[in-house]
């Protein structure tokens, strides 16, 4: 544990552009970095047993280091690495802006996919392959903008802090849990933040796309179920199986519509979404809506009320064989301001029997659509499509900015990308076939660059 200034380690991979003897831009280098980043596999099981981040982390090292920055990687437990430098801004007296990304990725079966998730392939205008969205993308946009950046002398308006973590996919306790808790100093001065799932575009028609900027994100509770039940002979009656109790109770609960419950990010977005349809919206009927939505629908519905979806069950471990105990696992969300309706609620759907407990709980985030920074955000898309109207949203899922919140950080999702509106973004988290177009990574490092020169 604890840190140790990187001196390489990592390794470019024959890909990268800047083994090509020639100085490289922003954009002829990110599609390369993102290729190489995605080739290194930091899948993350949850468990600690997967292959970590470290050699992505030296990787990173690598490329800022080449570049004249003294990036430090920091590992929570074995293998578990973060990479994390400092750029001094022309003011270094004004307040430092964070840029995080994180660096694993959930597993992939390689069968599945129509291109091997870690061979990062550029296929169909694509770069295809685990963590294409979720999120060495970004991670690529920010190193190339910043080595462009540092190459030729353009130094940032104030400092900027670059953090690139472990086990966002796993709650971030390896990652931006351990900096945070133990390493509070490389933050100092940080107010604002930038970092995954927004400022991706939804095409309304040719002459208008909206940029999704988050400003908001569910929070969780992954919980486990548990009943006590009478063990016994499978052959004989059993009024008391712990199995038929819980089924009930996860059948409720995966069933059960939860109250529509609008909040402050979520009306603004439906009123920009109003205007940009020409229509009004009613977000207690939001069916007719969500189906003109495509892909981010997925995202959207979720964001209206609080969730909680069945994921696992276990019980048993033989036919003839009534167990005692039953579970299962439940991914739950809850809006901001509402977590203590979402607990009360789920009590009294899953009843008296089912024991629950928390195997990871972190709170919910939300924040207003103002300021320099977003006005940094809107004219920078501008800049670059002059279709562009930034809007605010709420995230259905989390991110690290849970652990920089408890720093004071005001925190945002800002990854800009350009996309084909037959593109099912939603669909690449986490999903089969995930890629990012190799347009969108480079329309992403034009609009970075713009954005560090306001921010």
């Amino acid at each position: 544990m604890g840190a140790d200034p990187a001196t390489g380690g990592g390794s470019v991979s024959e890909s990268s552009s800047t083994t090509a003897g020639s100085v490289a831009t922003s954009e002829d280098e990110v599609v390369d970095i993102c290729r190489d980043l995605i080739r290194i596999d930091t899948s993350n099981y949850g468990n600690n047993e997967g292959p970590g981040e470290r050699a992505a982390a030296e990787y990173v090292a690598e490329q800022l280091a080449e570049v004249g920055l003294e990036p430090q990687i920091f590992e929570s437990l074995p293998g578990r690495a973060s990479t994390v430098a400092r750029i001094e801004g022309e003011d270094p007296s004004r307040p430092a802006l964070l840029i995080h990304g994180h660096t694993d990725v959930v597993p992939a079966n390689a069968d599945d996919w129509a291109h091997h998730p870690f061979s990062g392939e550029i296929a169909d205008g694509c770069v295809w392959g685990r963590g294409a969205v979720d999120m060495k993308d970004m991670d690529a946009m920010t190193l190339a903008v910043v080595r462009d950046r540092l190459r030729t002398g353009r130094r940032p308006p104030r400092d900027i802090v670059l953090a690139f973590l472990a086990d966002e996919e796993a709650g971030g306790v390896y990652g931006a849990r351990h900096l945070v808790d133990r390493h509070p100093g490389l933050f100092e001065g940080v107010t604002e933040a930038i970092g995954e799932v927004g400022g991706f575009s939804f095409t309304v028609n040719e002459n208008l796309r909206l940029y999704l900027i988050e400003t908001a994100q569910k929070g969780m509770h992954w919980m486990r179920l548990t009943v006590e039940g009478t063990a016994g002979h499978g052959s004989m009656t059993n009024t008391d199986n712990a199995i038929t109790e819980l089924c009930e109770a996860v059948a409720r609960l995966g069933r059960h519509k939860f109250p529509v419950r609008p909040t402050k990010t979520v009306r603004a977005f439906l009123d920009e979404l109003s205007d940009a349809l020409g229509t009004e919206l009613d977000p207690e009927d939001m069916a007719e809506t969500l189906a003109k939505l495509g892909g981010i629908a997925k995202i959207i519905g979720a964001t209206l009320q609080n969730t909680a979806a069945p994921t696992q069950l276990g019980a048993g471990y033989k036919v003839n064989v009534i167990p005692g105990q039953a579970t299962a696992h439940v991914d739950g969300r809850f809006l901001p301001g509402y977590e203590e309706e979402f607990l009360a609620d789920l009590d009294r759907i899953l009843g008296p029997k089912v024991k629950r407990t928390d195997d990871h709980a972190d709170k919910a985030l939300e924040t207003t659509f103002d300021g320099a920074l977003v006005e940094a955000m809107r004219s920078s898309l501008k800049a670059e499509d002059p279709a562009a109207r930034a809007v605010p949203y709420m995230l259905s899922g989390g991110t690290d900015a849970k652990h920089f919140d408890d720093l004071g950080i005001r925190c945002f999702g800002f990854a800009p990308l350009k996309l084909p509106p037959e593109l099912d973004f939603a669909g690449m988290f986490h999903g089969v076939d995930e890629r990012v177009p190799v347009d969108g990574l480079k329309f992403g490092v034009r609009v970075l660059d713009r954005f560090l020169d306001q921010c």
